[in-house]
């Protein structure tokens, strides 16, 4: 039995991975460890710059790893998960990454998503948690959510709404995609393996995972049919039975 630790995305925090989900990963391969990253879920109302570094997410990664186990993240728990397991590879057994990446490659790339998520914090903390979270959910990235049952909607919707709009805000100052270095160069000597899960209607992170895959030494590559970006949401059982597969082949 093994306790994989599950890293949310933005916006999200631990529950949003779905009670179905949980179960269903608990009786599978066993209990997972839930995380609130920085100024998410029960951490909402952390804005201290200090709070929203690599080093902090590291530090809530370190606590409840107890012995090397497996890390899961989505998105941007997903960039955290890969980070921790490049710079402490001896704490991590396994590494499974869903619609995530190794950052942006080119110093000029990660300079224009710094000035892209500043606007965006400076939108969280002028208009509210409200009118973001209602242009966040009608992003094209999420579009194929709309084929989600209403009760699971509204339930993630409730737990978007329950963050801090200034913590959310201090997130995408110091854990946004243009504020972590790049990783992909440190992808090859990456000797953990690792799992890549992606949505068939996600060509954005499906082409970043076929790029990460052929620079991983031990990468397994897994496209879901019929789900998008969340493909724990949209597709959970398919999701436990590729996380299931990959860590009892590997822990």
């Amino acid at each position: 039995m093994v306790h994989p630790v599950l890293l949310h995305g933005f916006t999200g925090c631990a529950a949003s991975w779905g009670d179905v989900l949980l179960d269903d990963l608990a009786s599978r391969v066993g209990p997972p460890v839930l995380v609130d990253l920085p100024g998410h879920g029960s951490r909402a109302g952390e804005t201290d710059p200090e709070d929203f570094t690599l080093e902090r997410a590291w530090e809530l990664i370190e606590a409840v790893l107890p012995e090397p186990a497996p890390l899961v993240g989505y998105s941007m728990g997903g960039r955290l998960a890969l980070s921790y397991a490049v710079e402490h590879p001896e704490r991590v057994s396994a590494l499974v990454l869903e619609s995530s990446s190794p950052g942006l490659l080119m110093a000029e790339e990660r300079a224009q998503r710094r000035t892209a998520d500043e606007e965006l914090a400076r939108r969280l903390e002028q208009d509210g948690i409200e009118a973001f979270v209602d242009t966040w959910e009608e992003l094209p990235l999420f579009a194929s959510r709309q084929a989600l049952p209403d009760d699971v909607r509204a339930r993630q919707r409730a737990l978007r709404l329950a963050n801090d709009p200034h913590s959310l805000a201090s997130s995408l100052r110091g854990l946004g995609t243009g504020a972590l270095p790049s990783y992909w160069e440190a992808l090859g000597e990456l000797g953990l393996p690792v799992l890549l899960v992606v949505g068939e209607l996600d060509a954005k992170f499906r082409a970043i995972a076929g790029h990460m895959a052929d620079r991983l030494p031990r990468a397994r590559q897994v496209v879901v049919p019929e789900a998008g970006h969340t493909v724990h949401l949209e597709r959970p059982g398919a999701w436990v039975d590729a996380v299931g597969r990959f860590l009892d082949g590997v822990v």
